[in-house]
């Protein structure tokens, strides 16, 4: 969950400006895209979008309107099936509720946006699919932690029954055995019965019994699944507190790493999304484009850039604004 959010939310920050001939213009689309539905603002939905991909594997927009869309919305990727054509293209996208059909979309109204698949022609291969084992082995690891916990963190022991001579190998009645497995389950296990001694009779020896420390390891097991999904994401360990993964020197180093190679190519490819199925639909050449001048965490690139651009001593001052943009 961490993992998806921080790069959903990271990406969603990104500001997108429309531009035309370079230039950056404001039209209908700018509205849109600061509003998109009376349910939620831009960011919001922007993180609906990326979640949705990362999640399913799969994100699907709505464009509600004629031919400029008056209201974009997120549908749930489970409740969305395509429609295949028979030239290998969908011919549309079918919603349903409760396994029931509600409505069929035009290709048109639908942008599909989705992660390469090499087995499958019309959906998206998820990256919770590529860490699945993973992801199988944390849960794993906190359900069995949860469970000793419980337990008192270890097997605590076991209840040895003796004979009338002391030699162990008694052998209690059915309903002594009963009573005895009551009384310990209701008055002894739990995390409010941590430490309660027990009362022994009848016979009955007490002998404890623990695990060793190798077996009670489970915290590095859960380390190493938490690293992989991580990694399956695109997001380094470090930012996700993480230990045992030294990748990057710095915490500075990971977060740069984090955006160029994840953020923003996920960015990227949704911006030539749009710029192919939302931008034509406005008058003027216009297009899509993210403003990376407004990430601070891309600042350390910036400097550099500023930093080669002016000492290059070939180039004039008006040159360098221009390179600069300035």
């Amino acid at each position: 969950h961490q993992a998806i959010n921080k790069i959903a939310v990271s990406a969603s920050s990104v500001g997108l400006k429309i531009t035309k001939n370079g230039a950056v213009v404001e039209n209908a689309l700018s509205r849109i895209l600061k509003a998109p539905n009376p349910l939620c603002g831009g960011a919001e939905f922007f993180v609906g979008v990326y979640t949705y991909k990362l999640i399913g594997g799969n994100s699907y927009v709505l464009a509600l309107g004629d031919e400029q869309p008056l209201e974009l919305h997120t549908l749930r990727p489970d409740r969305v099936s395509v429609i295949a054509g028979r030239d290998g293209m969908a011919a549309g996208y079918r919603y349903s509720l409760n396994g029931a059909k509600y409505k069929d979309y035009k290709t048109s109204q639908v942008l599909h946006l989705k992660y390469f698949h090499p087995l499958d022609d019309w959906y998206g291969l998820s990256p919770v699919e590529a860490a699945s084992y993973s992801i199988d082995q944390h849960n794993q690891a906190g359900a069995w932690n949860q469970a000793l916990l419980q337990n008192g963190a270890r097997p605590s022991g076991a209840l040895v029954v003796k004979q009338q001579n002391g030699d162990a190998g008694g052998v209690l009645s059915e309903e002594q055995y009963d009573r005895i497995k009551a009384q310990i389950d209701n008055e002894f296990s739990g995390s409010s019965n941590a430490g309660r001694p027990i009362l022994l009779e009848g016979g009955l020896d007490w002998k404890e019994m623990s695990l060793s420390p190798k077996d009670m390891d489970f915290i590095e097991m859960k380390n190493s699944a938490a690293r992989d999904i991580a990694l399956s994401f695109g997001v380094p360990p470090q930012l996700l507190g993480i230990p045992g993964d030294n990748t990057y020197s710095n915490l500075a180093e990971a977060r740069l790493a984090f955006w160029e190679q994840t953020v923003l190519p996920l960015v990227g490819n949704t911006i030539d999304e749009l710029n192919q199925w939302l931008c034509p639909r406005y008058s003027g050449a216009i297009e899509l484009e993210a403003d990376l001048d407004s990430v601070p965490a891309l600042a350390p690139r910036r400097y550099e850039m500023w930093d080669r651009i002016n000492s290059a001593s070939f180039l004039s001052p008006e040159e360098k604004r221009a390179l600069l943009k300035v």
